[in-house]
């Protein structure tokens, strides 16, 4: 059994909805359709206009419903953010827009995107984007000149194979024009799903601990103190360098016939330490049963347990259906039936544990703006369902390990040190209080759960725009939710990042020191200019840890603060750093430069490249992809190789984006059981302009099949629509039941078919990943359309039945 986690973190919201509807008088909305994605988030934008004569720029592939708001609808080429980003800043370094001073004061390396940014002229970034010269100088004066200016993006921005590049390049156009740390500015990542945010500060992630931490022994030894655990014997549950056995709790592993992945031998190269190694990403899980391209693993993956995500809704179905017909078991954990087990015919070997929805359990969530809001449970689980927490822990004392797994619950510091407090544990409080405790790292130890409820108890006390609690109210003084990072109790929480006009324990903070002292003989700490409120520090300081304190605060410690204090503040249970830290008004993360390079990544600045599949050939010489990458969560992934294969635009001349429904989400495993929801969109479709259907002859409404480069196809709906420009097509990804025309939904457990089936887009999502995350590119693909010459449908909702 392998641990395979999502890789779809893409930011931090740095401002709010609120701030937004307050504060910004020019947005930047790309790669996100909100009005459909997240319509709470776009009736602040709506607002922000009628208050603030704020003006909308919408740039997106399709013409949405985001877009009809705009007052400047882009549309560029998929694939081509960077190139775009480029020609903006290409203008606002040749007019002279950018913010000398936040350059000079809080960033470093802006000189090479300097000039990077003169190879991108307006006739050439018309070229690759297909935005007009005259409209692209147009949208830049505004955005540039218009202060403060926010700019916000979700998943179009992300899938692609350069996804952390875009979001790299859309920070750095933020940093040159000033504003990051501004009020009605910020780079806001606007998420799609109720509690993407909480999900990524717990790192459901493949290569990470909860909050943010990396693989590294020392992260692993800072959670075994905050679990109560052995590190020496906790890391033996993983394989090792040296030969002894791998401990398997509740079994002799002598005598099972699992040896084989328990022992290790040293004489091996690709024996290692598995605990400091990435695990099989989301996108790619598949490879770890497969094998089709090179692994790096200690065994097989055989078993997959599924819980709270739509895995059908990541790239590449017919694979993740292969691999399920190869494994030796699949669990399913949810309130609905994930589509994930009806993808194979197998008779045994499935299992699907019904799970409480929301409603039926209590804890808390993060918004999309980092504030924690605590829900209450509102009826007990019915049926036979059971809350998540409950299933883990039946999981856990199946296995023998639930006294480990529960003991950080009663844990808490006591004098400096942790200490086990109690014999017992109050869900879902001790955990949310494990949780602050442990990830200091995004300064989350001020959001215990007592806290939580009382902003849930007062949530008509704040303000809407500020997030302010109001005056001689329970919450005066607090921001609501206690927006991360939230440095302790004192801590009111921090509604917008790296603002340095606010006292760090009011809610300020500069950039944080990640990335060490200086590079290339120069200084990485802000610049002397950029002293927050109250510190007694002026200028730039290091992050704080145990080594330079004294030094940087100018202070002297006890030996008996010494002997309790972490190594820094993100691995200081004691709490000493935060208070000192505290009383010299100064951030436990430092007052650091944002750099515009990352010398640890493959393009130590975004470059424009091509997407594996391109639409230009003449391009792809000219902007070739990335090398193919040898490893990277344990399996190789294909690049230039994929790219330069054949000229795919040849066999597969139309570009393919996908679309979110306002009454769907993720793969619709939950919408589309509600037959008013399903009614609305009843039957899976795709956009097509009509002068690229007419050319194929499919009329308005006929069925049609669109065939993708990995041999893959689908069977849609064909809808007319001008939304889209003859070069491209746009469906929605919401849809199961359906595999390339073939009717998969009798495997449905009786009672539980939705009211809607259809293809799902993911079956035909072309090959490619980011370089760094390993997002699937489901955003800048080919295909290539052809009517079905039988026109006959499936009775594929609950209304055709009828």
């Amino acid at each position: 059994m392998a641990g395979v986690a999502n890789t779809w973190g893409y930011g931090a919201m740095t401002n709010h909805f609120g701030d937004v509807t307050a504060n910004s008088k020019a947005i930047l909305l790309i790669g996100a359709n909100s009005a459909v994605a997240n319509p709470i988030g776009f009736k602040h934008m709506l607002q922000a206009k009628d208050r603030n004569n704020c003006k909308l720029i919408v740039v997106d592939p399709v013409y949405t419903k985001s877009a009809a708001k705009a007052d400047y609808y882009v549309r560029l080429r998929p694939g081509t953010d960077i190139a775009f980003a480029y020609g903006m800043l290409h203008l606002i370094f040749k007019n002279g827009w950018e913010d000398k001073e936040f350059i000079k004061n809080r960033s470093y390396a802006i000189d090479q995107i300097r000039k990077e940014a003169e190879h991108w002229t307006p006739e050439e970034t018309e070229n690759v984007t297909g935005i007009p010269a005259e409209q692209l100088k147009e949208i830049t004066r505004v955005f540039a000149t218009t202060k403060p200016a926010t700019l916000a993006w979700a998943l179009g921005v992300t899938q692609h194979s350069v996804g952390s590049s875009n979001t790299r390049i859309y920070s750095i156009l933020q940093l040159v024009l000033g504003n990051v740390g501004q009020n009605g500015g910020g780079c806001n990542i606007i998420r799609g799903h109720d509690n993407v945010q909480g999900a990524t500060d717990m790192n459901n992630l493949a290569d990470s601990l909860p909050g943010y931490y990396g693989l590294s022994d020392a992260a692993w030894k800072h959670f075994c103190k905050g679990w109560g655990q052995d590190y020496d014997k906790f890391i033996k549950r993983f394989a090792t360098s040296v030969k002894e056995p791998r401990q398997k709790l509740g079994e002799d592993v002598e005598n099972t016939k699992f040896k084989e992945y328990f022992y290790h031998d040293p004489k091996n190269p690709e024996d290692r330490n598995w605990r400091n190694e990435k695990g099989y990403s989301l996108s790619k899980w598949w490879q770890g049963v497969l094998k089709e391209e090179n692994t790096f693993s200690s065994g097989n993956l055989r078993v997959l347990w599924v819980q709270g995500t739509g895995i059908t809704s990541m790239a590449h179905l017919t694979k993740i259906q292969e691999a399920i017909d190869k494994l030796d078991m699949l669990v399913v954990v949810e309130p609905f039936v994930n589509e994930v087990a009806v993808l194979s015919d197998r008779k045994d070997g499935i299992y699907i544990l019904p799970a409480s929805t929301q409603f039926e359990s209590s804890g808390y969530v993060s918004a999309t703006n980092r504030s924690a809001q605590w829900r209450s449970q509102v009826i007990p689980p019915i049926y036979e369902a059971k809350q998540d927490q409950e299933i883990m822990m039946e999981f856990a004392k199946k296995f023998g390990f639930y006294d480990e797994y529960v003991k950080g619950m009663m844990l808490d510091v006591v004098d400096g040190e942790i200490k086990k407090v109690k014999d017992s544990f109050v869900w879902p409080d001790d955990a949310t209080n494990e949780i602050a405790r442990t990830t200091q790292s995004i300064g989350n130890n001020g959001r215990t759960a007592d806290r939580l409820k009382k902003h849930q108890e007062n949530w008509e006390n704040f303000d809407p725009d500020t997030l302010m609690g109001k005056p001689g109210s329970p919450v005066a003084g607090e921001y609501y939710g206690l927006p991360w990072p939230c440095w302790n109790k004192n801590h009111p929480g921090s509604p917008v990042l790296y603002d340095v006009t606010k006292p760090v324990w009011k809610g300020g903070m500069g950039f944080r020191n990640r990335f060490g002292l200086e590079h290339n003989g120069v200084s990485q700490l802000a610049e002397d200019a950029v002293t927050l409120p109250g510190s007694k520090v002026k200028g730039g300081y290091p992050q704080i840890t145990k080594e330079n304190i004294e030094r940087v605060l100018g202070i002297t410690l006890s030996e008996e603060e010494k002997a309790k204090m972490g190594s820094s503040w993100s691995m200081d249970y004691s709490g000493i750093i935060a208070k000192k830290c505290e009383e010299a008004g100064v951030s436990p993360c430092g007052n650091a430069k944002a750099r515009a390079i990352v010398w640890e990544f493959a393009d130590q600045y975004p470059k424009h490249r091509e997407p594996l599949h391109s639409p230009r050939q003449d391009l792809v010489e000219k902007y070739p992809t990335f090398d193919d990458q040898a490893r990277n969560f344990r399996v190789s992934t294909k690049f230039i190789s994929e790219q330069k294969a054949q000229d795919w635009s040849k066999d597969f001349p139309t570009i393919m984006s996908s679309m979110r429904l306002v009454n769907l989400s993720g793969a619709g495993m939950l919408e589309r059981t509600s037959k008013y929801l399903a009614h609305i969109t009843p039957e899976m479709f795709a956009h097509v302009n009509p002068e690229l259907a007419l050319k194929y002859g499919i009329q308005d409404g006929e069925m049609m099949w669109i065939h993708s480069p990995q041999g893959t196809k689908i069977k849609v709906k064909c809808i007319h629509s001008h939304s889209v420009t003859p070069d491209r097509i746009c469906l929605p990804y919401n849809f199961a039941g359906v595999m390339q025309g073939v009717d998969i939904s009798k495997n449905y457990p009786e009672g539980t078919k939705p009211y809607t089936i259809g293809e799902s887009s993911n079956t035909v999502t072309n090959y490619g990943f980011d370089i760094n995350t390993q997002i699937s590119e489901f955003n800048a693909g080919l295909c290539r359309l052809e009517r079905a010459e039988d026109q006959s449908m499936f009775k594929t909702s609950f209304f055709d039945e009828k």
